[in-house]
């Protein structure tokens, strides 16, 4: 046992009792984010998760007699350089229903949380260490988005697709490359960045990552363009010089049409 994991197992004594005591009914208390995926290193913090049928108090909110126990054990740990992002709660009605609209006809529209590209509950869900699921709450959800269903893979890559095709034409778009407007040419990078990994993930059945980590998982893709790595960070940092955003709109322009390339041969109809 390494140190971190002994730091882990200690904060989770003194805390999962603390998180139960926040639900009601069927639950399940895991881990989320980078220890979730699989790529915790030692700058990653404890990301938990409750999944419970009703809440005891209200989360989030000093008043709370189950959160400010909570709250208490948290900044203990962050005094000794331990740093806990509290607790993401959430009812099983509200994952069922957003599963359900996921998993629906129509792609949900994702809000803007603490990320740029908006919170992604399927990524959440797909990525859980297990604490306690005696009720097999986790194992039901994972039972929904495991296989990768083919209907989901089609409408993401049809999405991501069509923003792809867009964009790769847009006259705004040329303009903005010849005015030299560093602003929109950011934006508009890193969203079109953005679109090509999320298709990349449909392509290879994998759950979005989120915004963290998209270059680690993208050198694990089985279904990808050659030298995907570093064309992706040549665009979103460009050489300095006077063609600098003539070359970084050929870099994206590159990396669209060999993207759009791969869907014929690996999309579903």
């Amino acid at each position: 046992m390494n140190n971190d994991d002994a730091v882990l197992q200690a904060v989770c004594a003194e805390c999962v009792p603390l998180i139960r005591a926040m639900g009601r009914g069927r639950y399940a208390i895991s881990l989320g984010g980078s220890r979730g995926k699989k790529v915790s290193d030692g700058r990653s913090d404890i990301d938990f998760r409750l999944f419970c049928d009703d809440t005891v108090g209200t989360p989030y909110t000093d008043s709370s007699p189950t959160w400010a126990p909570f709250v208490a054990a948290v900044e203990r740990w962050r005094a000794q350089g331990v740093n806990i992002d509290y607790v993401w709660v959430r009812t099983v009605a509200d994952i069922d229903a957003q599963l359900d609209a996921w998993l629906g006809s129509d792609i949900p529209r994702v809000d803007y949380v603490w990320t740029v590209w908006g919170y992604h509950v399927l990524t959440d869900i797909a990525n859980q260490v297990i604490i306690e699921d005696a009720d097999g709450l986790i194992a039901r959800w994972h039972a929904r988005l495991f296989p990768y269903p083919a209907t989901l893979k089609a409408k993401l890559v049809a999405k991501h697709a069509e923003s792809l095709r867009y964009w790769r034409d847009d006259y705004h778009y040329r303009h903005k490359v010849q005015r030299g407007d560093a602003v929109f040419l950011a934006s508009i990078t890193a969203r079109l960045c953005n679109d090509i990994m999320q298709l990349l993930c449909a392509l290879n059945e994998l759950y979005y990552v989120g915004d963290g980590n998209n270059l680690v998982f993208a050198q694990h893709f089985t279904i990808t363009i050659p030298d995907l790595v570093a064309r992706v960070t040549q665009a979103l940092y460009p050489m300095a010089g006077s063609d600098c955003y003539a070359q970084q709109y050929q870099a994206v322009c590159g990396l669209i049409d060999d993207v759009l390339a791969l869907i014929p041969a690996h999309s579903v109809s």
